[in-house]
């Protein structure tokens, strides 16, 4: 009796199993096949918007390619990852349902976990979201001279979560992406020196003007810095009267960050030029004026000085 109990539990057990495998297992195979199909396709797209995405950055930069590489690396993997968990998600959740597991608890209580989750990690998610468009965007990249909610200084780390920032003293400061209010690139694609150059109301602009051409000529034609040089120096005229000084503004365009480098070369050059052409340079100074009544004062001081002298 109990060999004919077992021997019917385990034909029935075959029976189930035949079943299933004709009614169930061709279903599983095409959702195994197409999981596969839709990871490939997925990959193919994320491979043919990394090579956009790097066109896209080589041609609004003139950084060099393996840098936006690198960049393009960075958004496409974590674009292929995010893809790849929810399609796996969806794949596991389909693969429950086809096997009789009930999957409503479990979405719901992913839902009450993700809930959970995002509004412990919101400001986690921002800095992430943040990050990713300012990497997309190509807005500052590593080497760039940039103020950071009024902080500048040069960018030394681009993440995802944050930017790191070193100022001229030293000092490293690091900014969250979600928390960034306002980027100033000081060397997208060229750089420029603006020059306020100040000097006396008795000069003739028109011979300051030639001057600080001249000079500008004589900088682009030195071989030391020639090659930062982008264009020759722009003369805007006359820019204000200030307390002391006309004040006549000018321009440099240079290769990022070499900005400063030309800048101090040329205000040192053109110093000289002013100095060999008697163009002065104002600086504060006090006139004491004594008036009419004091002129007695100024004749008998002469007086008792020529007396002496004669004595």
């Amino acid at each position: 009796m109990m060999q004919i109990t077992t021997l019917d539990f385990w034909s029935g057990l075959l029976e189930k199993l035949y079943q299933w495998a004709i009614s169930e297992l061709p279903a599983l195979l095409i959702l195994v096949v197409a999981t596969i199909i839709v990871l490939k396709l997925f990959k193919a797209f994320v491979n043919r918007l990394k090579k956009t995405i790097t066109k896209r950055l080589e041609k609004k930069s003139d950084v060099e390619s393996g840098e936006s590489g690198k960049r393009a690396d960075t958004l496409m993997n974590i674009l292929y990852g995010a893809g790849k968990v929810v399609i796996w998600a969806m794949f596991l959740m389909i693969l429950l349902k086809k096997l009789g597991v009930d999957i409503g608890p479990i979405l719901a209580g992913a839902g009450i976990l993700g809930l959970a989750v995002g509004f412990g990690a919101q400001e986690l998610v921002r800095d992430f979201l943040s990050g990713f468009f300012i990497l997309l965007e190509n807005q500052i990249r590593k080497g760039d001279v940039a103020i950071i909610n009024g902080t500048g200084g040069l960018v030394e780390d681009i993440a995802l979560r944050t930017i790191t920032l070193r100022d001229f003293s030293g000092t490293t400061h690091i900014f969250q992406n979600g928390k960034i209010n306002t980027i100033s690139n000081m060397t997208m694609e060229w750089s420029a020196m603006v020059f306020d150059i100040g000097v006396a109301y008795k000069e003739d602009p028109e011979q300051v003007i030639s001057v600080m051409k001249q000079v500008g000529e004589d900088l682009a034609e030195d071989p030391e810095f020639k090659e930062h040089i982008l264009e020759p120096l722009e003369i805007f005229g006359v820019d204000k009267f200030a307390d002391s000084a006309v004040i006549i503004k000018a321009r440099i365009k240079t290769k990022p960050i070499m900005q400063w480098t030309v800048g101090r070369e040329y205000k040192k050059r053109l110093k000289y030029a002013f100095d060999e052409h008697g163009i002065e340079i104002p600086f504060p100074h006090t006139t004491v004026y004594w008036g009419e009544k004091i002129n007695p004062l100024k004749l008998q001081i002469e007086k008792e000085l020529r007396g002496e002298g004669q004595q």
